[in-house]
């Protein structure tokens, strides 16, 4: 088919690269403005766009599609190039802005998104995240043909995917993304023969934006939960914690909740090289990799010795 790619994060980037291997055609990719990264604060491009342009395909980083909204006249280009192009399908994949309803209605057969979960629940910006915080035993990645509401529409395919006890969202975002390219490419190929489904109204859930002020871990919650944040927030935003002895907080890169452990929520019950015992509203939250402000991650037994506490 002759396709428009919308996406942005290499989650979207494997599936381009899965559609490209099946042989259709690539018109024209939509993704994100390039952003400052690195110590330099450099302009950099999306993973989308580099892929994009190592392929030779044209790119366009309107910063809205909204042709009555804050930048009218990147709209209206990009309403243009859509136009010229002519796709059959547009995909979406992590893109990053809203598709207005000109936009769903500009391709043949209408723009299908590949969405990380089992909608209806973690609909929303992020549910790899959320489906780990919130102690799910399986996600997937679900097709959908998009309408105008927050990932609402009708399901066209779903592949489920388990979520491992100890599995980071990075992690469970690269099976996903994988799962997602193989998921569009058979949805594209049997498009004709499939039954769109409306989602049922029961079991929906959103998944919030993750926001910086999440990182701080609240020592008075459950060990349990604290550990699922730590992997639902690795690598984005991460997870902090105060330590005594230190003037800022450690970044915690890998925990795991242990029964027991009586104490003042927050206080440090032990410290050995098998980990850093820390009181919590429930069990206990065992520390095994750090790192401190400035310096490089480090497994627990090597921070301990650098370590003096109060």
């Amino acid at each position: 088919m002759r396709l428009v790619f919308a996406g942005t994060p290499d989650f979207a980037r494997v599936a381009l690269q899965a559609l490209r291997a099946a042989g259709h055609e690539i018109a024209l990719v939509l993704t994100q403005p390039d952003r400052p990264a690195g110590r330099g604060l450099k302009l950099t491009p999306s993973p989308v766009k580099q892929a994009a342009l190592d392929a030779g395909i044209e790119v366009a980083q309107p910063r809205s599609l909204r042709l009555d909204g804050k930048y009218p006249d990147e709209a209206a280009s990009a309403r243009a190039l859509l136009e010229r192009v002519a796709p059959d399908v547009m995909v979406v994949a992590a893109y990053g802005l809203i598709l207005p309803a000109w936009t769903l209605r500009l391709p043949r057969l209408g723009c299908l998104n590949i969405h990380a979960s089992l909608l209806p629940r973690w609909r929303g910006a992020a549910p790899i995240q959320r489906a780990i915080e919130a102690g799910d035993a399986q996600t997937g990645v679900t097709i959908m043909q998009m309408d105008e509401g927050l990932d609402t529409g009708d399901m066209l395919l779903e592949r489920t995917v388990s979520i491992g006890g100890q599995q980071t969202a990075a992690e469970l975002l690269d099976v996903l993304a994988e799962e997602g390219g193989r998921a569009i490419v058979q949805a594209l190929a049997t498009l004709p023969q499939l039954t769109p489904r409306r989602q049922p109204q029961d079991g929906v859930t959103y998944a919030a934006k993750l926001d910086k002020a999440e990182a701080a871990l609240d020592c008075t919650q459950a060990a349990e939960l604290l550990a699922r944040r730590v992997r639902a927030f690795n690598p984005v935003p991460g997870v902090t914690m105060r330590l005594p002895g230190l003037a800022d907080p450690v970044k915690v890169w890998k925990a795991q909740a242990l029964p027991g452990g009586a104490g003042e929520p927050g206080s440090v019950l032990n410290a050995a090289a098998q980990g850093i015992d820390i009181a919590t509203g429930s069990g206990v939250l065992r520390l095994l990799e750090l790192q401190k402000a400035g310096a490089k991650r480090q497994p627990v037994d090597v921070f301990v010795r650098g370590w003096q506490p109060d």
